[in-house]
């Protein structure tokens, strides 16, 4: 499968896109996240092809967001967990699932709850600024130039 890399872009966006960009890669992760973990089970409960999944998870485990463990010697066998890396990206799939649950649930409503631990009430994920917790969107922002900027590759867009 060819693939348009986007890694090397002075962007953030665009390599995220590189990394998780192919449509199975998020809900490959979030099925891993909820404790989907063997080639069998995510292969059954996508309803992928065995050769498009052996191919994301591939890339997954090379990119560092999935780590493979053997769960079986015989016959081997092996399970895929989130690394450090991809339970960092869970964030950013939950605020999909926000904006999912706003603009695409419908009169059903959203698919499933999300209940925070800490304080046991059902919630939502929302931005919050890093340095003083106010909240946080695209209005409240203004985007400098960063250190990454010199890297080669074709020129940022604004979100970058």
């Amino acid at each position: 499968m060819q693939r348009t890399r986007f890694g090397d872009m002075a962007c953030s966006i665009a390599r995220t896109m590189d990394v998780i960009g192919e449509p199975w890669s998020p809900l490959v992760l979030r099925d891993v996240y909820l404790g989907v973990t063997r080639f069998d089970q995510l292969q059954a409960g996508l309803g992928i092809s065995r050769k498009v999944l052996a191919e994301r998870l591939r890339w997954l485990v090379e990119q560092g967001v999935l780590e493979r463990r053997p769960y079986s010697t015989k016959p081997p066998r092996h399970e895929y967990g989130l690394t450090p890396k991809g339970t960092e990206l869970v964030e950013l799939l939950l605020v999909m699932v926000r904006w999912g649950d706003r603009w695409t649930a419908g009169e059903a409503g959203p698919p499933v709850l999300h209940r925070h631990r800490a304080c046991g009430r059902v919630a939502h994920v929302e931005l919050r600024c890093s340095e003083c917790g106010e909240p946080m969107g695209p209005t409240d922002v203004d985007v400098l130039p960063g250190p990454g900027l010199r890297s080669t590759g074709p020129r940022p867009t604004a979100l970058s």
